[in-house]
């Protein structure tokens, strides 16, 4: 029996932009200038691409879709990135579980991305739906599963005070092989925000099936 045809050819290789000292961008596949507003474009149109500094060669792709992430929160009514969640990434910054992070918004994100057309036609269809405020709502349980999963690991990141653990008889000190209920806790957070995940995956997947 003939083998199948794969149904996709190889990825195209990135366009490479390189950026010069006076921080003009220059696309080497159509030989022009282009600016912020032409890379966006281009990440919408699923144009992939890498950017490099033209004297050092240094890859500086992050940096400048951050920048463009700027410039699109810049602009009236176009904001994507609410102040809590802003407030709540930043505070990770320098923290152990930075690693973490990016791996869950990853995740979070590609998922949305796979399922977002038959959300967009589920919402729309959906009587008495109105699929802003929709969106809007899930936007806020996602984040609130978010900084409650991250809690779990770094419980007094926010300033709390640890809780005093409870005082033995007498004042002695607790028996030999007694775990200390923060100590307890670390591998049943990490269950427990495995399990988060499951459920906010098995969520959107349980939207992408709805007509």
């Amino acid at each position: 029996m003939a083998e199948q045809a794969p149904e996709s050819g190889p990825k195209p290789a990135p366009v490479v932009i390189k950026k010069y000292a006076n921080r003009r961008l220059y696309n080497t596949a159509t030989s022009a200038y282009v600016t912020l507003d032409h890379l966006s474009q281009m990440v919408k149109d699923k144009t992939d691409f890498v950017v490099y500094d033209a004297k050092t060669g240094e890859d500086i792709t992050r940096p400048v879709l951050t920048q463009i992430i700027f410039e699109e929160e810049s602009k009236g009514g176009q904001t994507l990135l609410p102040i809590p969640f802003l407030r709540q990434l930043i505070s990770f910054y320098g923290d152990s579980l930075q690693g973490v992070v990016p791996q869950y918004l990853e995740m979070s994100m590609t998922q949305f991305a796979r399922n977002q057309e038959q959300m967009r036609r589920y919402l729309q269809n959906a009587f008495g739906f109105n699929p802003f405020q929709q969106f809007e709502s899930m936007g806020k349980q996602n984040m609130a599963m978010f900084e409650q999963a991250m809690r779990m690991f770094n419980p007094f990141a926010a300033g709390q005070t640890p809780p005093t653990p409870p005082a033995h008889a007498n004042g002695a000190e607790p028996p030999k092989g007694e775990t200390p209920p923060a100590a307890a806790g670390g591998a049943e957070g990490i269950d427990d925000l495995k399990r988060k995940l499951d459920e906010l995956q098995s969520q959107l997947t349980e939207l992408s099936k709805k007509p």
